[in-house]
């Protein structure tokens, strides 16, 4: 499949992020990063800002998918969210991407506050509040819904971060009992 120029901008983006920093992300290095010229950049993102949105809506976009999926096969939006991901199964190409594009937008946020407007943040917001309705869609009690969200959140973290995995077997038990299972 070949990746459209807006997909190739995005990659270009996330190897800049995920390789030299949020400091390294301007116009010009996406672009040529991307092999488009600055204008060609321009015409599928107006701004800086609008690159970074683009970038949350597709890990929004990925991780929908991931969802899809993972309901279709029969895992509830609170497994799906408790997963932990795996960045070394390289031979599941969807979650690779997800978790890439996860860590990328990781690392505009340290420089979100200073450096972006509102959209950024708008798109960060949307993301969260969708998954959010999954959990809430699926989980009667809303204090357990947050629980749910709020471990999800750290397990991810903690990956995203290099941290050491959770035991597997202890985790497992974790998301057995907030499952009520």
């Amino acid at each position: 499949m070949t990746a459209t120029t807006r997909d190739r901008i995005l990659d270009a983006l996330e190897s800049l992020l995920l390789e030299k920093g949020m400091s390294q992300v301007t116009l010009e290095n996406v672009a040529a990063h991307a092999g488009v010229s600055k204008g060609g950049l321009l015409y599928h993102f107006k701004s800086k800002d609008a690159l970074l949105a683009g970038l949350v809506r597709r890990l929004t976009e990925r991780a929908e998918h991931q969802l899809q999926d993972a309901t279709t096969r029969g895992t509830s939006v609170s497994e799906w969210y408790l997963q932990t991901p795996n960045p070394d199964n390289a031979a599941d190409a969807v979650e690779l991407a997800l978790y890439r594009s996860m860590l990328a937008t990781m690392r505009t946020i340290d420089a979100s506050a200073a450096e972006t407007d509102d959209e950024v943040q708008q798109a960060l917001t949307e993301m969260m509040a969708a998954w959010s309705v999954g959990l809430d869609g699926e989980i009667e009690d809303p204090v357990q819904a947050d629980i749910v969200r709020l471990v999800g959140d750290g397990v991810y973290l903690r990956a995203l971060l290099g941290l050491p995995p959770i035991d597997p077997a202890r985790y497992r038990r974790v998301v057995d009992r907030l499952l009520g299972r």
